[in-house]
């Protein structure tokens, strides 16, 4: 292994697992990678689904840092662990948590080891519906609008609703609580040796596309629109921050404590930390005007435009709009589906209720439900198209773009006694690839061009039956990107800036990209199909909205 070569470190935290890969700075090579799914939230702790409750325990994510990190420098050896340069993280949000003076995570102080609320609230947590429903109801009450880079709509999945429903519902917060903080801020502090919450470092990712943070406002909006929407809020803004960090930049080096425990140098650069998909997108070599479709349990779509190009142009409906959250000098806007691959994955649970209760054996029952979704995909791939077949609304976990609402609820309709599972399913796949037209439609609406779409992430991978389907829904071809870890990629090459092996994020980007593996081109004959369904779907929305 030459001297020479500089290794860096991405780390990809998922709804379900957290993924670490060890990379050859000079050429993207990827030397190590392990996997480490969090225990607790594989039981099932602090989670709620029918109130839409879903809490992550912190152990569960710095347990998976050590052990991952660990696990790819044995794999990598000693001379790679030696010339380890940088780390950077990336997570799902808007995932905060309640952390005191220290930056502690109130999960891990005496007396609240145990509760929900404690916890970092996970992306899809809904239980704050009626807080983003307050937060927007209030903001159109000052002479400044607050939420004009966030689509003009709060959701919540989002920092100020999270939040505000924490704090509404439980006095123990209330009493503890010293500051608010993402996931994807916090493990740089963990990495850092942090101590003191006031000195905790602020992506401008999480803090532009949830917080409501902007330049514009000099940082967050003023105390007195927190103080008045309710006075559980009143001086958190004084407790939170006020300067943001590209993740192109360092946050700091490693900690003594964290080199020792990872077997590190102790001059290993940590750089801000974005939300997964924005790094994502950076793994997947994005361009301007291309949507980046990180494609998973639901989907996160980035789009990057010139600043000079935008200029004032808001997007109505999207998750925001923030200078340099993906790329500095660029101005990032993010849109998704709350559920994509998850209604996939409810479906399959559903069909596969009398397995999971009359099959005893755990390995018999695997294979079979193993099976289900590519079973169903096969099926449905040959079913002649009319446009009277089932039609379906994605909205299984409410809607997040364009126009979130997350009260919203999924629909199957044109039901008959000859709907089988796999009409069902292609009505499934229809519906999330809809909802990705829907988001494409409303940037060409606003005046942003989409010149074609980069899909990442396992689907756009491994379902050829959903990728053809969304070409033919959107017409447009669709690359997809060779890397199998977009996301931990584009930490690694976040890494890699902040460390000053190269001076912009699109230097490592072009360095370390690993290229695109095939392209899906619409099917010319079945166009005009999807083209007359997804009219439909948009009319059975309108009437589902408006009942």
């Amino acid at each position: 292994m030459a001297a020479e070569n500089k290794y860096v470190i991405g780390v990809d935290y998922g709804t379900d697992s957290v993924r670490s890969v060890v990379l050859n700075a000079m050429n993207g090579e990827e030397i190590a990678a392990s996997v480490f799914y969090y225990p607790r939230w594989k039981e099932g702790k602090y989670c709620n689904a029918i109130a839409n409750q879903f809490r992550q325990h912190p152990l569960d994510y710095t347990e998976g840092l050590e052990a991952t990190i660990k696990a790819c420098l044995q794999k990598a050896g000693a001379e790679v662990a030696a010339n380890v340069k940088g780390i950077s993280v990336d997570t799902t949000g808007s995932t905060p948590i309640a952390v005191d003076a220290t930056g502690t995570p109130l999960a891990l102080v005496p007396g609240l080891e145990e509760n929900p609320n404690a916890m970092f609230v996970l992306w899809k947590d809904h239980t704050a519906t009626k807080e983003a429903e307050e937060i927007n109801a209030h903001a159109t009450k000052f002479p400044v609008n607050y939420l004009q880079f966030v689509g003009g709509i709060y959701s919540s999945e989002w920092f100020w609703a999270k939040l505000l429903h924490i704090l509404r519902e439980d006095e123990a917060i209330r009493k503890n609580i010293h500051s608010f903080v993402e996931h994807c801020d916090w493990i740089p502090f963990v990495l850092t040796g942090g101590n003191d919450a006031t000195k905790l470092k602020r992506g401008v990712c999480s803090a532009g596309h949830k917080a409501l943070w902007a330049a514009e406002f000099d940082g967050l909006p003023p105390n007195d629109f927190f103080k008045s929407l309710d006075p559980v809020l009143d001086g958190i803004t004084a407790k939170l921050f006020t300067a943001t960090y590209t993740s192109a930049q360092s946050v700091g080096t490693i900690s003594n404590e964290w080199a020792q425990k990872l077997g590190l140098p102790k001059d290993v650069v940590i750089g801000a930390g974005a939300f997964d998909c924005h790094m994502g997108a950076v793994g997947g070599q994005i361009e301007p005007y291309y949507l980046s479709k990180v494609m998973g349990t639901s989907t996160c779509d980035i789009l990057v435009a010139p600043i000079n190009e935008v200029k004032d142009t808001l997007v109505k409906g999207i998750c925001g709009q923030v200078n340099g959250s993906v790329i500095p000098g660029m101005i990032g806007m993010e849109a998704g589906q709350s559920a994509f691959g998850d209604a996939y994955a409810w479906f399959k649970n559903l069909i596969s209720w009398p397995i999971n209760q009359f099959v005893t054996d755990e390995k018999e029952k695997e294979v079979i439900t193993d099976k289900i979704i590519a079973a169903l995909a096969t099926e449905a791939a040959t079913i002649e198209l009319n446009e009277k077949d089932e039609l379906a609304l994605d909205w299984m976990n409410g809607r997040r773009t364009p126009d979130a609402n997350q009260l919203l609820k999924g629909v199957i309709a044109n039901i008959n006694l000859g709907s089988d599972a796999p009409r069902i399913f292609k009505a499934l796949v229809e519906a999330t690839c809809f909802g990705s037209k829907a988001i494409v439609e409303r940037f060409i609406a606003e005046g942003i061009p989409v010149k074609g779409i980069i899909a990442l992430g396992g689907v756009a991978k491994k379902s050829t039956y959903v990728m053809q389907v969304m070409a033919n829904v959107l017409n447009m071809p669709i690359r997809i990107h060779s890397s199998e870890q977009t996301c931990a990629n584009g930490a690694a090459m976040f890494a890699a800036t902040a460390a000053g092996l190269y001076s912009k994020v699109e230097d490592a980007m072009n360095a370390m990209g690993q290229g695109f593996e095939k392209t899906y081109e619409p099917q010319a004959d079945k166009v005009a199909y999807y083209a007359k369904r997804y009219k439909m779907y948009l009319d059975l929305g309108n009437k589902i909205e408006k009942s």
